[in-house]
């Protein structure tokens, strides 16, 4: 049974308008490290220590909060500060121990999860980052901007490594495949581009939305690309045949986000008809809707055990919800 879990109001002081989910699983000592064994002969051991669960928030007030997930209650950790402008994008790493956010202030930042630190800054001049996503390795950091162009940054010293040029301008929307193959990237004018990484070249450009593709994602298995519109129209599209593989309606505005719970069975929408959507993939059929939002939902993310959902909205509230197992 779906329900809600948890309603925080005025989670930020303004709208939110990003949010991200991981886990960062504590590291225990390797064997011998105490007792001055040679390094290639210690073998890791897990740690007694439960994961952390963090969620991550971005808003118009400049602030990037990091909350901790506990038994089912959010717990403020940290407010990271350092952007002049609305935070438009926020991203965990796999390993789930750093975040990145990205600003209308055209920087980029990477923040140490445990610490609360600002392990790295990007500035870009005069050119929105909209958007950011972490490689599968956790090595690169990638953006989109207003001119179009999407940059891989390597996460160790924050310098440019490569550079994809699109076909179209102001990207809104990017993900980077979960095999790390391909990087996705959605425009204003409605056009998807698939890069191909490993050659650096653009491999596909994918038609079918009318307006502005808000927010995309690869399915758990990167065969499935997932895209959202302001054309109200949710679309999925095969990934290695770029065929249209379903076009889902039932949203009643812009679709602003979109994303693929970890088992890929279900995914999650968001719109600015202040509503929150459950999808099952197999019949590609909305299976709920929750309605709990006064104003637009911007972001949505499911939890890594994809038992849950959360949800933040112009209205300045973050919401966790249960799914059924």
């Amino acid at each position: 049974m779906y329900s809600v879990l948890q309603k925080k109001e005025n989670a930020h002081s303004e709208s939110i308008w990003s949010c991200a989910w991981g886990k960062s699983v504590p590291e225990k000592k390797k064997k011998g490290q105490e007792d001055g064994d040679d390094e290639k002969s210690r073998d890791s051991i897990m740690s007694d220590e439960p994961p952390t669960e963090y969620i991550i928030t971005g808003g118009v007030d400049d602030l990037v909060k990091v909350w901790e997930l506990q038994d089912d209650r959010l717990d403020l950790k940290y407010n990271l500060e350092g952007h002049s402008l609305g935070v438009v994008s926020v991203a965990i790493s796999n390993s789930g121990k750093l975040c990145a956010s990205s600003s209308l202030d055209s920087s980029m930042r990477i923040w140490n999860l445990e610490t609360g630190e600002k392990v790295a800054n990007i500035d870009e001049g005069p050119v929105d980052l909209w958007t950011v996503a972490f490689s599968p390795d956790d090595k690169h950091v990638i953006s989109g901007s207003n001119e179009g162009k999407i940059t891989l940054y390597n996460v160790e010293n924050a310098s440019t490594e490569q550079s994809f040029e699109s076909r179209g301008k102001f990207t809104l929307s990017i993900a980077y495949s979960p095999d790390g193959k391909y990087i996705a990237s959605g425009a204003i004018d409605g056009i998807i581009n698939i890069f191909d990484v490993a050659s650096n070249k653009l491999c596909h450009t994918l038609e079918g939305h009318a307006m502005p593709i808000r927010s995309l994602c690869f399915s758990p298995d990167s065969q499935i690309l997932l895209t959202a519109s302001d054309d109200g129209h949710i679309k999925l599209y095969d990934v290695q045949n770029t065929d249209l593989v379903g076009t889902l309606s039932g949203h009643a505005s812009w679709v602003l986000s979109v994303g693929f719970s970890p088992d890929g069975k279900h995914f999650v929408s968001g719109s600015s008809d202040k509503s929150v959507k459950i999808w099952e993939m197999s019949t590609k059929q909305c299976v709920h809707t929750f309605k709990e939002h006064t104003d637009q939902v911007w972001g949505v993310k499911y939890s890594p055990d994809s038992t849950k959902i959360m949800s933040v909205s112009e209205d300045k509230s973050m919401i966790l919800y249960s799914c059924p197992s």
